[in-house]
């Protein structure tokens, strides 16, 4: 089983964190393996909306998914089940703090297969990589707030 959680302080109000993180145009700037990330339909994120995601994986390989919205209260919770691509899912959470939010990120899946012998490497290869895009989530919306 893939399964970890990233904390990660961001001194930026709930609201401008959680929008910026549901916001699919914005995914590109913080998950920087990913190359593009498209909503299907019109209108605002969420329960049950689909992404369209291409991700650059370890050698310049690309990797399609698609992702619905299985979980989504505003300011609050954003759940991310991949419908087709590799069986690894999300959830986000945004908790207010004295010093701005709390945004707790957790991976969970199970690969199938013979490749379950993989999922020891693969969840160290995941906690480094999130944990990277965190601190660039991080520093992108508190240096958005220093420009203000």
């Amino acid at each position: 089983m893939i399964e970890f959680t990233i904390d990660t302080h961001i001194e930026r109000p709930v609201t401008d964190v959680f929008a910026y993180v549901s916001d699919p145009n914005q995914l590109a700037n913080w998950q920087t393996n990913t190359v593009s990330a498209v909503q299907e339909g019109d209108g605002p994120l969420g329960l049950g909306t689909r992404l369209h995601e291409v991700h650059r994986a370890p050698g310049g390989k690309e990797l399609e998914s698609v992702v619905e919205v299985s979980e989504f209260t505003p300011n609050e919770t954003l759940a991310l089940k991949v419908i087709e691509g590799p069986p690894i899912d999300l959830l986000i959470t945004f908790e207010p703090t004295d010093q701005g939010t709390l945004m707790r990120l957790q991976p969970h899946g199970h690969l199938p297969g013979v490749m379950r012998l993989a999922e020891p490497l693969l969840q160290h290869a995941l906690k480094r990589q999130f944990t990277r895009q965190c601190a660039t989530l991080k520093s992108l919306l508190e240096a958005a707030d220093d420009s203000s």
